[in-house]
């Protein structure tokens, strides 16, 4: 298995609208496309105004054709555009993760 970590830091006071866009008009599309989500996140302590999210992957073929399925709906393009509009994210950072051979996700 394979692990995303996507962490985006959203401008100061556009939290809640880039969550609101996000859970309207992406969540149902991503999970249609890649599949398993393990977790959605905002920091409560340390680097303000971040959302984190995980999903997991057989390999990273299964990664690369899930997200080129996605890429590829128009649903995922019209998210796409009004996250452009609201212009909220500041940075997106990605981390592939492979788990140790102790680590209770395989």
């Amino acid at each position: 298995m394979y692990y995303e970590l996507r962490t985006y830091t959203i401008k100061p006071t556009r939290l809640a609208d880039w969550l609101a866009l996000y859970q309207s008009d992406a969540l149902a599309v991503q999970t249609e496309h890649l599949g398993e989500l393990v977790g959605f996140f905002t920091t409560e302590f340390g680097e303000a105004n971040q959302v984190v999210h995980i999903w997991a992957y057989q390999s990273l073929d299964d990664r690369a054709a899930r997200r080129a399925r996605m890429s590829a709906d128009p649903r995922w393009a019209a998210f796409s555009r009004k996250n452009r509009e609201l212009d909220a994210v500041v940075r997106l950072e990605s981390r592939l993760m492979r788990p140790t051979g102790f680590s209770p996700l395989q």
